[in-house]
């Protein structure tokens, strides 16, 4: 089904990296998921209306919830779509980001309503009156499930194509829809057999705490997109992978890969060399790299070029001594940009440490512990160390 509606509407299906196919996918789900939800919600509060069921007038609510929040995930791609501009020069793609935060305050906004009534007629604040459950009402809940699980698939197969945070959000919703569904379908059930009226106000609680907990997920994930968060190992690696294949380049460090929204990435990391080769040659393959990079990858990357001292026996010995006296400390502290100033009466070593977050040691005392362990391999050195972050 969901392939013959992708067949149907877009042309070009499998050319996902360009903006306007993707924009098409976006504003394709979008129309569909107003489509369903708008078709659900009004049946669903017809049928809560007539039974006089909270549970079911609270779910098709949702459902109207859901219906906004596709209008908004529909204007975020038109906006998304839009080029670079002098005021916007990274282009406007994390206006997704936004446009997910948006989608979980809405949820986030009908879970809590939902639990104040549910509470409300639980505990007596508010009246419980006599349901009217009928057959037509759990034909129209049954329906919403089946409706509600496809649209959740549709929106999983849409977002994996594309790579979209908000259309995943939304998956996410449409799957906990279900479920509560679900239990509002049994509650009916339940009511409909034993006419205690009660439990209708019980499983809209339940449901309206998944709804709470579906909304409190999306919030999560997009805020650390917008706060900003490490590259994912995967991209991490496909970079590494490529740099590997140069044997002109030592090592790297200081990665840094900065997300302008979905398709819209800019790297930048340091490059190892040996200081003796030719500085134009040395270029021309970082600019290699770089092409490498921003075609295999779509990545914009920036590389800095570090030349460094690689045949000299005396100072990858005392490289050496800091890496052991680095270990000591903590296995997982790493080290780059090693220089060495040899004097009559002392050594200066001069590195960077990469200390992890995991770690308990601050910045000045890994420093610290770090040149008193070096010192008690070879007493006539001193460090000068800078500290970066994992």
């Amino acid at each position: 089904m969901t392939e013959l509606l992708i067949k149907l509407f877009i042309k070009d299906k499998e050319n996902v990296e360009n903006g306007s196919v993707r924009e098409k996918y976006g504003t394709f789900s979008s129309i569909v998921g107003i489509t369903v939800n708008a078709l659900l919600a009004a049946i669903k509060m017809l049928a809560g209306i007539l039974s006089g069921s909270l549970a079911i007038l609270a779910d098709g609510i949702n459902n109207l919830s859901d219906a906004g929040s596709s209008g908004v995930t529909f204007i975020s791609f038109k906006i998304a779509s839009k080029p670079a501009d002098r005021d916007h020069p990274f282009g406007h793609a994390r206006i997704e980001y936004i446009a997910s935060l948006i989608v979980s305050f809405l949820i986030l906004n009908v879970g809590f309503d939902l639990l104040v009534d549910s509470v409300s007629k639980i505990f007596g604040f508010s009246e419980t009156s006599p349901l009217n459950v009928k057959t037509i009402t759990i034909v129209i809940l049954s329906v919403s499930i089946l409706m509600k699980l496809w649209l959740a698939l549709f929106y999983t197969k849409i977002s994996k194509k594309i790579g979209s945070s908000v259309i995943k959000a939304a998956a996410a919703d449409s799957l906990s829809d279900s479920i509560s569904t679900t239990a509002v379908l049994a509650s009916s059930i339940i009511v409909w057999i034993t006419d205690i009226v009660i439990i209708d106000s019980i499983v809209g609680l339940g449901v309206s705490v998944l709804i709470l907990i579906a909304g409190a997920k999306i919030l999560l994930e997009n805020k650390n997109l917008i706060l900003g968060e490490a590259p994912v190992e995967s991209t991490v690696k496909a970079i590494e992978d490529i740099v590997n294949e140069y044997p002109e380049i030592v090592g790297i460090h200081d990665m840094l890969v900065h997300n302008y929204g979905p398709g819209h990435y800019i790297a930048s990391f340091h490059a190892e060399v040996n200081g003796e080769d030719d500085i134009f040659e040395l270029h021309d393959t970082i600019d290699n790299i770089e092409k490498r990079i921003s075609h295999e990858l779509n990545i914009q990357c920036t590389i800095h070029l570090d030349p460094i001292v690689v045949n000299d026996e005396t100072i990858n010995a005392l490289k050496e001594i800091a890496l052991e006296g680095i270990k000591k400390i903590d296995e997982r502290i790493s080290m780059h940009d090693f220089r060495a100033v040899i004097g009559t009466t002392h050594t200066n070593l001069i590195f960077d440490i990469v200390l992890p977050f995991e770690s308990k040691l601050s910045p000045e005392e890994a420093k610290c512990k770090i040149e008193k362990a070096i010192q008690e391999i070879k007493e006539d050195t001193f460090c000068v160390i800078t500290v970066d972050r994992g």
